[in-house]
């Protein structure tokens, strides 16, 4: 199957679950004998319909007439993007309690009622988490020697931003502000910069060329730069002063390699895995020390052995919306925050922006600030 096949299977197996997650939400949902009684069927039908196709829409419209109306229908299909995620886990919850109404039939309803109030009250909770904007989270990192003699090195970490219909030119120049408020030694972009479309973002690299470290700014591509369109995406880190390291390495100073590969997820999913850790170390010098950036948080023991002394990852997001957690560390045994790994220190970043639901449960979206000391 090649990669346009691979695609259309993907994209047809997303549309799928997605309306699979809307029917059981509304099943569990008009299932409470209050709510039922409170809508006809033919209004219920309605509701579906609309909830359902909102986000599908919102994205047509961002990319074939963007605007007020497009922003507006999209943000609106984000949000009950979230709360049907958290609908669906709450509504599981109480089938499990319940057996699913089977075991303990006198508990099924209030439990479903419990559960919809539930997830009232988590969305509320997520909108207002994410509506709080990225925290700096902060690690040190021991290393042998640092170039030039430094005592210590700070590189900051931009990952998964997304930019697009959603997050645009005032949320950037608020992160730009921050990065550069940290006077780092050197700015690392861990991919997906871009969400769905480059077309909104190009007007954004004034902006990103801001972002300012004398080590120079760095970057990677995630899976979103691949399914926006990849070479198109790459020209705009470029021109955006994002020195792209696309399975190969560079010298930020004598001594400090920079290592990156091209999204590992996206090219298992279009067939184009190859030798990507080999090509990006082959003939990096033997006492340098090395840092790779790779968006997902995938081949980790094979860099350690390779001398990568810190990798920086995102893509996971830290699962985003809780439980979904659980799901995402099956790929994904790293989640986020620091671990070891053959000796060397793995950062998982939560992401800086959002992808889907303008939401984040339990945890913010993040900055990292990563000091490397000798």
């Amino acid at each position: 199957m090649g990669a346009t096949g691979r695609f259309a299977l993907f994209l047809g197996i997303v549309l799928s679950v997605w309306s699979a997650l809307h029917v059981y939400a509304f099943l569990r949902a008009f299932s409470i004998p209050a709510l039922a009684r409170s809508m006809p069927p033919a209004a219920r039908a309605s509701v579906f319909l609309v909830l359902c196709l909102t986000y599908p829409a919102g994205r047509l419209l961002a990319r074939w007439a963007p605007g007020r109306v497009a922003w507006t229908v999209e943000a609106a299909g984000a949000v009950w993007m979230g709360v049907l995620f958290l609908a669906v886990a709450m509504f599981l919850l109480a089938d499990v309690v319940t057996g699913f109404g089977r075991l303990w039939p006198a508990a099924a309803v209030p439990a479903r009622t419990a559960a919809l109030v539930a997830t009232a009250v988590l969305s509320i909770v997520a909108v207002v988490q994410d509506a709080r904007g990225p925290r700096v989270v902060k690690h040190e990192v021991k290393v042998p020697a640092l170039p030039g003699g430094r005592k210590e090195l700070k590189v900051v970490q931009l990952s998964d931003l997304h930019l697009g219909a959603l997050l645009g030119e005032r949320w950037l120049a608020r992160r730009v502000a921050e990065v550069n408020a940290l006077r780092p030694d050197l700015v690392v972009v861990t991919g997906d910069l871009v969400d769905a479309e480059v077309g909104p973002v190009e007007p954004l690299v004034p902006e990103l060329k801001k972002l300012s470290a004398p080590l120079g700014v760095w970057g990677v591509t995630g899976n979103h730069e691949y399914y926006a369109g990849l070479e198109r995406s790459v020209a705009l880190y470029e021109a955006a002063g994002i020195r792209t390291l696309r399975d190969a390495w560079g010298e930020a100073a004598p001594g400090l390699v920079l290592a990156g590969v091209d999204d590992l997820t996206a090219r298992r999913q279009l067939g184009l895995d190859g030798r990507t850790l080999e090509k990006a170390f082959a003939g990096v010098p033997k006492d340098a020390l090395v840092v790779l950036l790779s968006h997902s948080p995938l081949h980790d023991r094979d860099a350690a052995s390779r001398g990568a002394r810190l990798m920086l990852s995102g893509h996971t997001h830290g699962g985003q919306l809780w439980p979904f957690v659980y799901l995402s560390s099956i790929p994904y045994p790293f989640q986020a925050g620091r671990y070891d790994v053959g000796g060397m220190a793995l950062v998982v970043s939560r992401g800086t922006g959002t992808w889907g639901p303008p939401m984040r449960l339990f945890f913010r979206s993040e900055i990292v600030e990563v000091t490397l000391r000798t």
